[in-house]
């Protein structure tokens, strides 16, 4: 399909992209849910009376929320019209939009113009541990090799309750963290700043259709009808406050500092032919656990770190398909015990590394905790990240038909307070 947008053929948001994001402007502060189409982007609310299929015509209201967990409430059938509707308005043979001077010029934007907004209002966010190499490599540091995934490991996906307040949209700075940390063994801790930051290189998925009840377990059968669309991610660690406080109850202050989102979020339905053969599970997952059909995604992803001289050094190449467990299963593991849940949940794939060192997603693993540390472009190395470092994340699909591209995920780390 040819859009009468144009754009290059290295461009993310491509008519088979699509994705879905909410902005303001320095002339409008009221939020408003567009589509990412070339470097424009095609305003929802300007279009809203357009959807008029069987399942949006009475729900033409989702596209004038300042939020997207209206329109992600609804059923996958809705999710399918609308990309249906947009792609069709946007294609060179239908023209009423492109010969429409005055519409035209009402529902796009430059992106240049916007200014990106978290697009959901997230209700709980969950960060699972589901990249098998990253695991083993951690576990190997810390327990040793012939002790290195815990024992429950490769039978549930493990995950924590992270902090949903803390997610920011790309582009925020995040603080370097104070908190307790422990300098020698056999001595008490200290309080100050963490010496030793950490991005995390991961991706998410939100929940999309009608709420769940407390009580009823999400069968893995039906999974897919509840996952909306995925986002890059970075899941800041500080890995000193870490070590010191995540016995026996998992990462708490460490983890909480601050989480940052890609702004556009990529809709299941455009990474469809992007999916691969999931990864090989032994032992066989329980019933609950387990589906046959593929739900994994060659989603090719990069690590840049830019120092505060501009200058960038690519960290990072690892790919989405290296996790072990599926968005499904970690669904499905979520809700298990009967964990309600509702359209706007974020859940974190956990870091994603791959089996060379040249794909592993945190600092902790490039620099293999500290003892080989990585050269940069600017002539300097990095164990953990200094301030005025920025993380930036990108993540694409390609295909001979078209490219899927996130965007960027990006943040910059600035000092602790005084």
């Amino acid at each position: 399909m040819d859009s009468f947008i144009k754009y290059s053929s290295d461009c993310d948001f491509t008519i088979e992209n699509l994705p879905y994001g909410v902005f303001t402007t320095k002339d409008d502060s009221t939020p408003q849910i567009g589509v990412a189409i070339g470097d424009e982007i095609l305003k929802l609310k300007e279009i809203a009376n357009f959807f008029k299929g069987p399942e949006l015509a009475l729900h033409q209201n989702v596209f004038t929320e300042t939020k997207l967990n209206a329109f992600m409430s609804l059923k996958p059938a809705a999710w399918r019209e609308a990309r249906e509707t947009i792609q069709s308005l946007l294609s060179t043979s239908n023209t009423t939009l492109q010969n429409d001077p005055v519409l035209r010029r009402r529902a796009f934007i430059l992106q240049t113009e916007a200014i990106m907004e978290v697009p959901v209002d997230i209700i709980d966010y969950t960060d699972f541990y589901s990249s098998i190499h990253h695991a083993t490599n951690v576990g190997t540091m810390f327990r040793g090799k012939d002790n290195a995934l815990p024992a429950n490991w490769k039978y549930i996906p493990i995950g924590y309750h992270g902090r949903a307040s803390s997610v920011v949209i790309s582009g925020t700075p995040i603080r370097r963290p104070k908190g307790q940390t422990i300098l020698n063994e056999n001595e008490p801790p200290v309080y100050g700043p963490c010496k030793l930051m950490d991005f995390e290189l991961e991706m998410a998925f939100f929940v999309g259709g009608p709420k769940t009840n407390l009580g009823e377990p999400i069968n893995i059968r039906t999974a897919e009808d509840h996952i909306f669309g995925m986002v890059l991610m970075n899941d800041w660690s500080a890995r000193d406050i870490q070590k010191w406080e995540y016995i026996p109850l998992g990462p708490f202050t460490s983890k909480n500092l601050g989480t940052t989102i890609s702004p556009w979020i990529v809709t299941m339905l455009a990474l469809e032919p992007f999916k691969v053969a999931n990864t090989p599970q032994d032992p066989k997952p329980f019933p609950y656990l387990y589906h046959g059909d593929d739900y994994n995604f060659d989603i090719k992803l990069q690590v840049d770190l830019k120092t505060e001289n501009k200058i960038s050094t690519v960290i990072s190449n690892s790919n989405y398909k290296y996790q072990y467990w599926t968005q499904k299963q970690q669904l499905a593991q979520q809700t298990v015990t009967g964990c309600n849940v509702k359209p706007g949940d974020l859940m974190g794939s956990g870091t994603i590394s791959g089996e060379a060192p040249t794909s592993f997603g945190s600092m902790l693993e490039l620099s293999w905790k500290g003892s080989k540390p990585i050269k940069l472009n600017d002539g300097t190395t990095r164990k953990f990240l200094l301030d005025g470092d920025e993380i930036i994340i990108s993540g694409y699909c390609q295909n001979s038909n078209s490219r899927i591209g996130f965007g960027k995920c990006a943040g910059k780390l600035i000092p602790a307070l005084n």
